[in-house]
């Protein structure tokens, strides 16, 4: 096992904004159109390197902080009420990773109006550049109705963002706009399922390397982006986490994997990016399109870790969590042959985690109660009845490891509730 990860920064953002833009067909590739306009006006204008880099970045996650489907829905009108929350939120959420630090400032301004230059400031901090640049290609990338052809619209919507020149945008940049807005290549990239080759074609990014504590700082600001979305999720894999990696101990595992297997219980529903918040907050049955929403997201857990680069057992550990011994889980049916000990001891953890767990709409199940229910899987041969063993003989152990944790997380939730006057 290494203990430094190599990760292609531009891979990673990609396959994020294909994450979150999976909540609804009307969102669909808006986060990297976004990037894309906003890379080809910062072009026009000859942008520093560094620069373009940070405005592709940025926007690919700069809804990130939006995390219900109304909400995403909502930030689809041009001029877009309430929109400080949501960038806010997308703000802390980012600024906690220090290598996401000035994505997280322009992210946080950029529903910031110009204002004929009043809007250099906001909250008497100076506003990025490129937050003003990521403002004007998303109102550009929302007015694009993907039921008409892009070209019959492309005069039009030019008219509009030059409207509001000086008030929402930046007279320089909308006049770069106008440049652009000239050449159908650019209106058919925009507007292209394709987008992300286009995006490909214009810039690269260099990799970061990250150390194993660094690795374990950007899985907890993915466990947030995934578990805030719902008062229903907001402590799940902190909970899920800390209790596969006291199993992980307990079985003989090493400390470094130990600590491989904590970031996979961070990460392991990195895939929930892709489920509206409506259907993670649910209390009644799901209906059988619900369902398979939620049978989706570890499809997309593998599909962003793997983007990553290679993270080695923690992709695996942490995208076969609902994969049952007997080949009755998903998304790849495994059997217990083909699943690793890291693998069946996330499933257990998970398992585990969701029993005993407080919800906003039940308590937790009692000790009892929730070794019954993982006696029973581990006996119809879903579960691994040896690490189902380990947990019985060391449950109290284990649990009070995933209270410690979920506490934690909790109050982080609650402080990000209060402090944005979220209900």
């Amino acid at each position: 096992m290494n203990k430094d990860f190599t990760i292609d920064l531009l891979d990673l953002v990609l396959s994020l904004a294909t994450a979150v833009d999976l909540v609804s067909t009307v969102v669909a590739d808006h986060h990297k159109r976004v990037a894309y306009v906003a890379l080809s006006v910062g072009q026009e204008l000859d942008w520093s390197r560094d620069q373009l880099e940070e405005l592709v970045l940025a926007g690919c996650l700069h809804d990130i902080g939006a995390l219900s489907l109304k909400e995403r829905v909502s930030t689809l009108d041009f001029e877009l009420a309430n929109a400080k929350n949501h960038a806010e939120l997308g703000y802390r959420f980012l600024s906690q990773f220090p290598l996401f630090k000035d994505i997280a400032d322009i992210v946080r301004y950029h529903h910031t109006y110009w204002d004929d230059g009043k809007g250099a400031k906001a909250d008497g901090d100076d506003v990025p550049a490129a937050s003003h640049m990521i403002h004007l290609a998303d109102r550009i990338s929302v007015s694009i109705d993907p039921k008409r052809h892009v070209l019959i619209q492309a005069q039009d919507i030019y008219q509009k963002i030059r409207e509001n020149a000086g008030r929402m945008f930046v007279p320089g940049y909308v006049e770069a706009f106008e440049k652009l807005s000239a050449k159908e290549y650019f209106w058919m990239d925009a507007a292209s399922p394709s987008i992300e080759l286009a995006l490909r074609r214009r810039i690269t990014s260099g990799s970061i390397r990250l150390d194993l504590d660094e690795m374990g700082a950007l899985a907890e600001v993915f466990m947030r982006i995934v578990d805030f979305k719902s008062t229903f999720t907001s402590t799940h894999s902190s909970g899920v986490a800390a209790t596969a990696e006291a199993l992980a101990r307990i079985v003989g595992f090493s400390d470094l994997e130990c600590k491989y297997m904590r970031i996979a219980g961070l990460l392991h529903d990195l895939g929930k990016l892709a489920v509206p918040a409506e259907i993670l907050e649910k209390p009644s049955a799901l209906s059988e399109e619900e369902f398979s929403v939620i049978r989706g997201h570890t499809f997309y857990t593998r599909q962003v870790l793997e983007s990553m680069g290679d993270l080695g057992v923690i992709t695996d550990w942490a995208a076969s969590h609902h994969e049952r011994l007997d080949g009755s889980g998903y998304p790849s049916h495994e059997e217990m042959e083909e699943l690793s000990l890291g693998a069946r001891i996330i499933s257990v953890a998970d398992v585990s985690t969701a029993l005993t767990e407080d919800r906003p709409y039940r308590k937790g199940m009692t000790k009892d109660e929730a070794l019954e229910v993982l006696q029973e899987m581990a006996d119809t041969s879903a579960l691994d009845g040896t690490i189902v063993s380990q947990l019985h003989q060391n449950f109290d152990v284990v649990n009070d490891a995933r209270i410690a944790a979920q506490k934690v997380a909790a109050k982080e939730y609650d402080e990000m509730v209060k402090s944005l006057g979220l209900s």
